[in-house]
């Protein structure tokens, strides 16, 4: 019974989001139409990364991954989850829940899961449930404070044992279009300086690194990335740091957002964005 409940309350997502399509739609940057979710999972045999970049507040788009990752699952042997949401030294946290050692009131506490933890919480759980692998893929918080108070400077000064947690030094502080778009976004040059540039950087290199840390140990699998669509958006920030690292990966992002234009779309404003964009009802309610 308690094995019945279980699969059940997995599957209310996905009833729920495919009972309502109308609440959500994604077109296809190169074939320049709408096509539906599995039409996007069957064409990502070609694709080794997909970044899936989400508004953190979009319940719409949270359902989305937990259908994009199970469909990707169905068509693709082996399957992994990266994510903005964990930080890489909790992986062993991570790992112990997973497999099903420690209880799910200590992995949240131990894995400092985010507030709205329950918006992935399918995805973990449905990961948990078919034995799929799930990297915390972010720099833990201590690191971004260093970086924000000292710079990226600051983590030369870190013991080798904490270094092992981030990507190998110095990282690289992307200039040009992403430099403008972080300051246009905060506000111009008034907002702090560098530094909180560089920590952007270092959050955008650490999850690249992960992504591309594993996909050297798991030859042949696919990933779903998820992180705020900031991160990948046209191919900038985490996406242009794996790229940098990983050449050879095939890399295609996704950005999935609520969009005042719903009803009637002008996909022609948001084709920069990446290779697929979702645009999701403003009308349902936020998750906070």
């Amino acid at each position: 019974m308690k094995k019945l409940l279980f699969i059940l309350y997995l599957l209310i997502p996905v009833i729920s989001v495919a009972q309502n399509t109308e609440h959500y739609k994604i077109y296809d940057v190169k074939q320049q139409k709408i096509i539906t979710l599995n039409e996007l999972a069957s064409g990502l045999s070609g694709i080794d990364v997909l970044f899936f970049g989400e508004e953190h507040n979009d319940s719409i788009g949270h359902q989305l991954e937990l259908n994009l990752f199970k469909a990707m699952h169905s068509n693709y042997p082996k399957v992994a989850l990266t994510t903005e949401m964990f930080h890489t030294d909790v992986q062993l946290v991570l790992n112990e829940y997973l497999k099903g050692y420690i209880s799910e009131k200590n992995f949240i506490k131990d894995a400092r899961a985010w507030n709205n933890y329950k918006d992935y919480k399918p995805l973990i759980e449905y990961a948990r449930a078919n034995d799929l692998n799930v990297v915390a893929g972010n720099a833990a918080t201590r690191y971004s404070n260093l970086v924000t108070k000292s710079g990226l400077s600051g983590l030369d000064a870190l013991p080798k044992t904490s270094k092992r947690l981030l990507p190998p030094l110095p990282i690289d502080t992307a200039t040009g279009n992403y430099y403008n778009k972080f300051i246009e976004t905060l506000g111009g040059h008034n907002m702090g300086g560098m530094k909180i540039y560089q920590t952007q950087n270092l959050w955008d290199a650490t999850m690249a690194w992960s992504i591309a840390t594993y996909m050297k140990a798991n030859k042949g699998s696919k990933i779903l990335q998820l992180n705020g669509r900031f991160h990948s958006d046209e191919k900038l920030g985490t996406y242009q740091q794996l790229k940098t690292m990983a050449p050879k990966l095939k890399t295609a992002n996704l950005s999935c957002f609520s969009a005042a234009d719903f009803k009637d779309p002008k996909w022609e404003g948001y084709k920069h964005l990446g290779d697929y964009v979702i645009i999701t009802d403003p009308g349902i309610k936020r998750t906070f």
